[in-house]
């Protein structure tokens, strides 16, 4: 059974979040090449690149997306566009607008840039127009027309003394413009496809364009004529002109003669001697079984970010210490990431949607299956954190839905399908491969599970059982004891809905089960009888996982929701919210204080135990106010009452500081006393005076030192003063009905004392002597 003296957790937080934040559109790294600016929808976010997080993000107030920014060459300014054809000038290192204007385009911006002294900024339009502002004077400066459709492209000749302005729209010709005379000087006609980049050399005389239609043309500025058409071969988005004051050897730069380096379809860079138009360099992508040098691999990627993952099926902890995760998403590529900086490696293998993934114990190898029939394994290498593709099998004749690893060692994978069968796959005991080859999988045993799509599968801890659940409601519980078939052992039938998940318990004989009628059930392997039901989720629960060495429950579901359960007392300790959709993926690291969640949403969230941490920060407060009531008492004991009353006030304890209160007007001179204690409070502490007041005044017991309190502090304070305190007014209105009907209970009283007195005068007892009746108080 599980240790008894295991503390149950209470609480997770977020440690960090992996979330969309790049959708397609334009890209700008900083001058200092520490952030990378790019839009998602109405944002344009800044990312670190050193650990691959949001570090500022700054969006329209009307939410309208936004059509194109730029950054300022000295880093400091950044300008967007939207829809609403608004233009806004923002401080971005503090997320604040600090100008906006209307710009004077019919339709939305399309293209923007600054000059190199960041003083003039060019804005394309969709109505093919070009217009210059002076952002330090803040007016429109130039109004450019003549561009034939959308001006996609838009430019400054880096020697801002020529006063020229390069714009490239629909008709893929590349136009130059005469600021001096605001006219179009020529257009440089080459391209047949859209121009995507224009580069210049240091001394400006020279030009390079890249297009779609695969060319890269060379300009000589002074002349205004091509110098030379370089076929690419692929579809050019980007290209840079090399220094030639650099020795760049390494990629092929062997003369003095002008080089470029394209980006393009091909997912590679490459390096092009413009004068012979030759390829000098093509970038090698590091082979996933070598370790990654910049000494081998010059123009190396030190890092690669997903800007969107689009739905998370899937997410799993990965590497030494958990130090990485694996993702699927909607798509046929695993996506494995590195949790400190972010940075992404994409898998590729499969041929359609991986579905799901499940890890081996030591967190180096893990499996995969897809709609495209296959199930994969991978491994990760220790040293380098490359992962490669080590077996693949496919015999399954449809979608493989669910795949789950052995659990003691790394000798077999289960995988469960939509039709209606489970696999087990033998994996042989030497994995390493050599080039390109992959060892390939025949399944060891085939079982026709159930009626209907196989869900879930799960192996015991001890390798000796397989549980499967299915859209058929039920989950069945096999034995892997045996070399041939796998063999049914029993039937766990209970939910109403089709079953979604199931997980053995790691210490007792127990599964737990999942299901879309939103419970969540624990079975005795035993009797197959149901021992125990969670409900508290509003839809389906699609992951459950077992924490706490067995002892608590993680569930998460359609609801968007993650939820904490205590095994033992059925209730919900915590809910965990930080998805907008269904919660599909649920792991837990291997050292049990961390959870990683992956939902349709787009998010990856890790979520860190906190519990020990709030619990120490619970014992801290505790202590501390101990403490202070120990050091309370010691102050009445010594008739401290200012200090006491100070201490009591800082506790934030109405009782307490009422108890003070009662110990003054109980000496000598209680009226004097307790004057000069209140008025040398401080100001925040007169406030919170104030508040107790209107509590106490509530209760005839403690109404009258309530009225003592008030008495002080409005005769010696200025109504204008006491009016300033936070919240005055309404304790002042709350106060005055209960006063009122103290005041009432006080005249009822003098009242029926005074009546008493009538009558003792009235009465006379028979034989014995006259006496003066008692003084009532009538106070």
């Amino acid at each position: 059974m599980a240790n008894t003296n295991l503390q149950f957790k209470t609480n997770y937080v977020v440690e960090s979040k992996i979330e969309p934040f790049y959708k397609g559109g334009k890209v700008q790294i900083s001058k200092d090449e520490k952030y990378i600016f790019c839009t998602c929808g109405s944002r344009v976010n800044v990312l670190e690149i050193s650990t691959g997080k949001i570090v500022h993000s700054v969006e329209h107030d009307d939410q309208e997306d936004i059509t194109s920014f730029t950054l300022s060459c000295d880093d400091e300014m950044l300008v967007t566009a939207s829809r609403a054809l608004l233009l806004k000038q923002w401080d971005w290192r503090q997320a604040q607008c600090t100008r906006s204007w209307r710009a004077i385009h019919t339709v939305p911006v399309a293209s923007m840039t600054f000059d190199s002294t960041s003083t003039l900024l060019a804005t394309g339009g969709c109505d093919g127009t070009i217009k210059l502002w002076d952002v330090v004077k803040q007016y429109c400066t130039h109004n450019l027309k003549g561009s034939s459709g959308v001006v996609h492209l838009i430019q400054f000749h880096p020697d801002i003394s020529r006063l020229q302005l390069f714009s490239s729209s629909l008709d893929c010709g590349i136009r130059l413009w005469d600021l001096r005379s605001s006219r179009c000087v020529c257009v440089l006609q080459s391209h047949y496809s859209a121009v995507t980049s224009l580069s210049f050399s240091p001394d400006g005389g020279t030009m390079v364009s890249s297009g779609r239609d695969k060319i890269c043309t060379v300009w000589d500025l002074e002349t205004r004529k091509a110098k030379r058409t370089v076929p690419v071969y692929e579809a050019v988005e980007g290209v840079v002109l090399l220094p030639e004051d650099k020795d760049l050897s390494e990629i092929g730069v062997k003369s003095k003669d002008l080089h470029f380096i394209t980006a393009g379809s091909k997912g590679v860079l490459r390096v092009w001697e413009a004068s012979t138009a030759r390829c000098v360099y093509t970038q090698t992508l590091p082979s996933p079984l070598t370790a990654v040098s910049e000494d081998i691999f010059p123009l190396c990627a030190l890092s690669q970010f997903v800007g969107y993952n689009d739905e998370v099926l899937d997410v799993k902890f990965l590497g030494k210490g958990d130090s990485h995760i694996v993702v699927a998403t909607n798509s046929c590529q695993l996506k494995v990431f590195e949790l400190l900086t972010n940075s992404c490696q994409i898998l590729y293998g499969h041929t359609d949607t991986v579905l799901s993934l499940d890890v081996f114990k030591k967190g180096f190898l893990f499996a995969s299956c897809a709609k495209d029939r296959s199930v994969r394994v991978w491994q990760m290498d220790s040293d380098s954190g490359q992962v490669h593709c080590v077996a693949q099998g496919s015999n399954h004749a449809n979608a493989v839905g669910s795949i789950t690893c052995s659990r003691m060692k790394a000798s077999f994978v289960v995988s469960g399908s939509q039709d209606c069968t489970v696999k087990v796959w033998d994996l042989p005991a030497d994995l390493s491969t050599t080039g390109a080859d992959v060892h390939q999988l025949t399944p060891r045993a085939t079982e026709k599970a159930h009626d209907k799509d196989v869900n879930s599968v799960a192996v015991s801890p001890n390798d000796k059982l397989l549980a499967s659940g299915s859209q058929d409601r039920t989950a069945r519980l096999w034995s892997l004891a045996g070399e041939g078939n796998v063999g049914l052992l029993g039937v766990f039938r209970g939910h109403r809905r089709g079953v979604w998940a199931v997980c053995f318990s790691p210490v007792d004989q127990v599964l737990a089960t999942s299901s879309a009628d939103g419970a969540t059930k624990l079975w005795s392997l035993q009797d197959f009888s149901c021992l125990k039901t969670f409900e508290g989720h509003d839809a389906s629960v699609l992951k459950v996982i077992f924490v706490s060495r067995g002892t608590q429950l993680l569930t998460s579901g359609s609801d968007g929701l993650v939820k904490l359960w205590t095994i033992k007392t059925n209730e919900c300790v915590k809910t965990l919210d930080a998805h907008q959709d269904k919660v599909w993926g649920l792991h837990v690291s291997r050292k049990d204080d961390k959870v990683v969640t992956g939902s349709a949403d787009s998010n990856i969230t890790v979520w860190v135990d906190v519990t020990e941490v709030e619990l120490a920060e619970e014992q801290a407060k505790q202590e501390d106010l101990i403490l202070k009531q120990q050091e309370l008492s010691n102050l009445l004991h010594e008739k401290k009452y200012l200090k006491a009353l100070g201490l009591a006030i800082s506790l934030d304890q109405p009782h307490t500081v009422l108890t003070v209160i009662k110990a003054i007007r109980q000496v000598e001179n209680s009226g004097e006393l307790l004057e000069k204690t209140v008025l040398k409070l401080r100001v925040d502490q007169k406030e919170s005076l104030l508040r107790y007041c209107a509590v106490w005044n509530t209760n005839a017991r403690n109404c009258q030192d309530a009225q003592a309190v008030l008495q002080v502090l409005l005769t010696h304070l200025p109504p204008e003063e006491i009016l300033q305190y936070q919240g005055a007014r309404t304790h002042l209105e709350g106060l005055i009905p209960y006063t009122e009907r103290h005041m009432q209970r006080i005249g009822n009283l003098l009242q029926a004392s005074m009546f008493l007195n009538y009558m003792w005068q009235k009465m006379r007892v028979a034989g014995a002597p006259a006496r003066a009746p008692p003084v009532l108080n009538q106070s």
